[in-house]
């Protein structure tokens, strides 16, 4: 059975269209990454590209036993990512604000899942995709609104190890 280990809430101002949440242990930068994907990764750090419409982001960041249950919720978007966290200590990254560490504890360093849900602030108006080659108007599901908190995204990111980096551990 999951369970929730940690969380940590806070509010962030996306830079160049993209968030992320890094491992502190590793110099970060770009990822050379595939731009027509929400989520860009490369070890130690996984940003969001975000509409140029969003000037504040909610997010919330949990740590799990293992994976969460699926949320019932509706989503803008939602997209899974593994990547390994080398050092265990986390921040939130944007490239104009720098490095906001989190308060988060994970089990250890290692491979780990993430889970990375989305959704727009229907209030605020009509979201466009940041995707290379989409310009369409984005989905905006109803509900979620008190999670928003007067920003334009909410965000919640779910973090697990993954089964292989729990065999790596086990092995050691």
């Amino acid at each position: 059975m999951s369970r929730l280990l940690d969380a940590f809430e806070t509010t962030v101002s996306p830079s160049y269209r993209i968030f992320g949440l890094v491992d502190t242990s590793v110099d970060t930068y770009s990822p050379n990454a595939d731009r027509t994907k929400w989520l860009l990764s490369a070890r130690g750090m996984v940003y969001l590209q975000v509409p140029p419409q969003v000037i504040r982001a909610s997010v919330r960041v949990e740590s799990w036993s293992t994976a969460p249950p699926a949320s019932d919720a509706a989503w803008s978007g939602a997209q899974d990512v593994e990547v390994e966290l080398p050092g265990g200590e986390l921040a939130l990254e944007t490239i104009d604000g720098g490095r906001q560490e989190l308060p988060l504890v994970l089990p250890s360093s290692g491979l780990y899942k993430m889970r990375w849900q989305w959704v727009f602030n229907r209030e605020r108006g009509q979201f466009t995709s940041p995707l290379a080659g989409i310009s369409e108007p984005l989905l905006m599901p109803p509900g979620l609104t008190e999670k928003m908190d007067g920003t334009d995204q909410y965000c919640l990111i779910q973090i697990w190890r993954s089964a292989a980096g729990q065999e790596d551990v086990s092995r050691a």
